[in-house]
């Protein structure tokens, strides 16, 4: 039987989004970190160099028919890289009907129709696309093995996007944009390279956090961090979702300089995040069968 349990924090935030004199809705996670600026400066100048050199091969390809293709995206190669990469014949008219982030490796579908787009963007959009990531954390260990955690999700006054209060859902934010839910449930496979990499579960059993005030500090600093390998389910589909609730949860994506992820690390100095799009399960738009796709595991998840 899931719990539920609130992280509350005092009402004095003194996060520069908060002006005073305004009534918008407080953010609850920090503000972009000043060094990260710079990072993911010179992280979009190499990913375009890797991009103009990318080459598809088929090694990249999971699955094909007809009418779609499900790719095995690398790590810092833009999806509309991959796009372009396809071969296109005079019948083609490719689409993608998911995006991965820059340095999000793993499962993304391009479908060759605007029917089969039309129908496949509608499954991802009304959540009916089952959906797992594996991530790498550094942080303060949980003490939880599975959670739920249920914010809001919306652009703050600078134009990040933040973690705010659930019940600040359909409020709105500078700029007239409006915060959304966002649900995410997360299991501790490993940690400090302790524990086995299971087989996804869709249960629901485990804690559930319902999102009303400050997240968890991310501690530790140098080597004092723990490694923690986890996998999520998004049962909603927000942008930097799964990156932002681990940043709630005090241990931030491996890498990860824009939600306080580290840099350098245990002598090394990582290129992007550890975020893999591990499996996705949806119902073929044109054959009505069921389908299950999974990409092959990064060297940074089985190193246990």
């Amino acid at each position: 039987m899931a719990s539920k349990s609130h992280i509350t924090s005092p009402t004095n935030n003194q996060d520069p989004d908060n002006p005073q004199t305004q009534s918008y809705p407080v953010p609850l996670s920090p503000p972009l970190p000043p060094i990260s600026k710079q990072i993911e400066l010179n992280r979009a100048l190499s990913a375009s160099s890797k991009s103009s050199l990318f080459k598809l091969t088929n090694t990249h390809i999971v699955f094909e028919d007809e009418h779609l293709v499900v790719v095995d995206k690398p790590q810092g190669i833009y999806c509309e890289t991959i796009l372009s990469s396809l071969p296109r014949d005079q019948t083609s008219e490719l689409h993608l009907a998911n995006r991965l982030d820059r340095d999000t490796s793993g499962l993304m579908v391009i479908t060759k129709s605007h029917k089969v787009a039309g129908k496949l963007v509608k499954a991802f959009t009304e959540h009916k696309v089952k959906k797992t990531y594996i991530a790498l954390c550094l942080g303060t260990a949980p003490n939880w093995k599975t959670i739920t955690v249920k914010s809001g999700h919306g652009r703050s006054k600078f134009g990040m996007w933040r973690v705010y209060a659930l019940s600040n859902v359909g409020r709105s934010l500078p700029g007239g944009s409006v915060i959304r839910d966002m649900t995410t449930r997360f299991e501790v496979l490993t940690v400090n390279r302790h524990g086995s990499f299971t087989e996804p579960t869709m249960s629901n059993e485990g804690e559930v956090l319902a999102v009303e005030g400050e997240g968890v500090k991310c501690g530790g600093g140098g080597d004092e961090r723990d490694e923690v390998l986890i996998r999520a389910y998004p049962k909603t589909g927000r942008t930097h979702q799964i990156r932002l609730h681990c940043q709630y949860l005090g241990i931030p994506i491996r890498g990860d300089v824009k939600y306080e992820g580290v840099h350098e690390w245990g002598g090394r100095t990582f290129d992007g995040h550890s975020l893999h799009a591990e499996t996705l399960v949806f119902t073929h738009p044109i054959t009505g069968v069921e389908v299950e796709f999974r990409a092959p595991l990064p060297h940074w998840a089985t190193q246990n």
